[in-house]
């Protein structure tokens, strides 16, 4: 075996992360992948975590375009989840126990009803098993101690939400949301089912937009890991620039592309 590397890679590879693996492990995954394909060692960092139980579009970075990724994480995102009636959960999802049950089962009608409540800016409190910090410590680990965890509300902006096709099972809906950074999708679901007279938690989350990067750009594990067997990598590796596709171009002439360069802002 040749002790020659490859070079390091600089762009994006879009993973379709599966449920259960965490956004860390993925990247994790990333570094190994080039490790035994026989890469240069490279920077490797994710632009916006996704739950263990949550899928989808997870942009992760190579070398130069871990600048960009702190850009992901301020990026607009577009989520479909399930919505489940009738029980709430401490986690709001499915991995918690069973805090609260209602009989209530809203219609289809009655659920679009309130969505035009959660639409634009609105006010949520995230759930208390969050990465979030209180006091220097991570709210979930708080709340697995046993210790109630009070979170304030943040202000967070839904750009569209909508209901995809009918009540299932009387208890299931589907919705799609395009939200803000920060935003959390397990927060909306609680709030939109107590707004409704009864309860609820999510059963799947998927993210499928992630600021320019859509689901159609996304890799599966499986072919992520044909790289250490040699695959090449150019084949799922997106460019740099591609990280900034949703910016709107802006033309300059000679002089103003000058003063961009020394650093000068341009005036209207």
């Amino acid at each position: 075996m040749s002790d020659t590397k490859k070079p390091a890679p600089n762009g994006w590879i879009i993973l379709d992360k599966p449920r259960e693996l965490g956004s860390t492990q993925a990247v994790g995954a990333v570094k190994r992948n080039l490790r035994d394909g026989g890469y240069s060692k490279t920077k490797v960092g994710h632009g916006g975590t996704l739950d263990p139980l949550a899928e989808g579009v997870l942009p992760i970075a190579l070398g130069e375009a871990t600048k960009l990724a702190g850009r992901m994480l301020d990026a607009s995102k577009i989520y479909e989840f399930t919505l489940r009636f009738g029980e709430e959960t401490e986690t709001l999802d499915t991995q918690g126990n069973v805090t609260e049950t209602s009989e209530v089962r809203p219609s289809l009608a009655q659920i679009q009803s309130v969505l035009p409540q959660f639409t634009g800016p609105i006010e949520q409190v995230p759930p208390a098993y969050s990465a979030l910090k209180v006091d220097g410590k991570r709210a979930y680990d708080l709340a697995r101690a046993g210790q109630t965890v009070e979170l304030k509300k943040r202000a967070v902006t839904i750009h569209s939400l909508v209901a995809d096709g009918e009540v299932k099972d009387g208890r299931d809906i589907t919705l799609t949301a395009h939200v803000s950074k920060g935003t959390y999708i397990r927060s909306l679901a609680r709030d939109i089912a107590r707004a409704l007279g009864s309860c609820g938690h999510v059963t799947y989350l998927r993210r499928t937009k992630a600021g320019p990067f859509l689901q159609n750009h996304a890799i599966s594990l499986d072919k992520l890991n044909e790289v250490s067997s040699g695959a090449p990598l150019k084949d799922l590796l997106l460019p740099l620039e591609a990280g900034l596709d949703d910016i709107p171009a802006l033309h300059l002439n000679q002089t103003d592309a000058q003063a961009v360069r020394e650093g000068r802002v341009l005036s209207e």
